[in-house]
């Protein structure tokens, strides 16, 4: 049975965060930069408007110290303290270029990754909050950016130029990029649907699998786009899911269920979807039925581009950008693979447009809460398996 987490706040709930502390506290945020505490029982804690008004866009606790929550609200990030929710402890004003939209924070507590309008991605050290890194390749919005688990130092972001890119944080170039308008071109899957509208897969949301391997970007196309990650961090395959009839918001891994290839995704079709992933031809590489090579004369003709656009102008290469000699071919052949034919494990039809997904473990039940155009937060349980 679904639950309803009302009066926490009054204008619609823009993004939720789960923290890993005994307590198993929540985070919401919403517009006009509200932040409310709850408990696991749904009961309010605490609740205070950030100094600004503006919308609360990201709120992410702290691995390292349960103590800490960061909350992105305009072009800041405060930091707050759930157990004394008065005020911000901590405030990194201008940690954004423009408008932050996504926060993430390495396992290690020691970095965060503020992603923003203008499509930079910025890298502060923690504590203190100092820029040390400005990460420029994303030519519009960075929508999401995400630390991949056991690797500190490697930070995925995505955007709405479409592209997703993988990052070394001791460089300010990307180890790869792919632009996903380039994959459904050539898969022959950008022809318009029956009945659907046809969307570019600018990029909403992106999830990195607790394997630190395999990526979930939920895109406007309504697809989840899969890509894994091989060694030495080299872009290995790549495919997708249709999810979703309308545009895909929200892809998140689940880390507590039987394996680390479930996934939730939300669109604004107002359906919250559970797929297992674990047998998808991305995730399994074993399982190579409708694989395709990626086809030697389009990686050419990428190659050939990339030469081109660097020589004409410094706009950055659409495909399998930035890589150190010798890894041009490797990555020309990341193979394609197409999206796994069986259906969701669990449909929610929740009927509104999906903000943001928190998958989250409730009084020992496997749940996700749900946070949409409202006020108020939906939970439901993931036991229906």
């Amino acid at each position: 049975m679904a639950g309803q987490w009302s009066e926490g706040h009054s204008t619609s709930i823009l993004c939720v965060g789960a923290s890993s502390g005994p307590e198993g506290l929540l985070a919401s945020g919403s517009e006009g930069g509200e932040v409310t505490l709850w408990s696991q029982e749904g009961t309010i804690i605490g609740r205070l408007t950030l100094p600004g008004g503006e919308d609360s866009t990201s709120v992410v606790f702290s691995h390292a110290a349960p103590g800490q929550l960061y909350v992105s609200h305009g072009d800041a990030v405060s930091v707050l303290d759930p157990r004394n929710l008065k005020g911000p402890v901590e405030e990194f004003q201008g940690a954004g270029e423009e408008e932050i939209n996504a926060l993430s924070l390495n396992e290690t507590g020691s970095a965060l990754a503020v992603a923003d309008d203008s499509g930079a991605v910025r890298v502060l050290e923690l504590p203190g909050g100092k820029v040390c890194r400005t990460l420029r390749r994303h030519t519009n919005i960075c929508s999401s950016v995400a630390f991949r688990p056991h690797r500190p130092n490697n930070l995925i972001s995505a955007g709405l130029d479409m592209q997703v890119m993988l990052w070394g944080l001791q460089k300010t170039r990307p180890l790869w990029t792919v632009n996903l308008q380039d994959v459904a071109e050539e898969e022959g899957d950008d022809q318009q649907r029956p009945g659907q509208l046809f969307n570019p897969p600018l990029v909403h949301c992106v999830s990195v699998a607790s394997c630190g391997n395999i990526l979930g970007c939920a895109a406007e196309d309504g697809r989840v786009h899969v890509i894994r990650i091989g060694s030495g961090s080299k872009l290995e395959q790549q495919g997708a899911v249709k999810a979703h009839s309308q545009g895909a918001s929200q892809a998140h891994f689940v880390s507590f269920l039987s394996h680390p290839h479930w996934l939730l995704t939300g669109g604004n079709d107002g359906l919250v979807a559970l797929w297992d992933l674990s047998k998808h031809p991305v995730v399994t590489p074993e399982a190579k039925a409708g694989v395709t090579a990626a086809p030697r004369r389009k990686s050419k003709s990428k190659a050939k581009r990339k030469e081109q656009s660097q020589n004409k102008a410094k706009s950055p290469p659409k495909v399998e950008a930035e890589k150190e000699e010798g890894e041009e071919e490797e990555a020309a052949c990341a193979e394609e693979v197409t999206e796994e034919k069986s259906g969701p494990k669990l449909r929610i039809s929740h009927g509104d447009k999906v903000n943001w997904l928190c998958p989250v473990v409730l009084k020992g039940e496997p749940s996700v809460v749900v946070a949409d155009q409202s006020a108020s937060l939906t939970v439901y349980p993931l036991s229906p398996l």
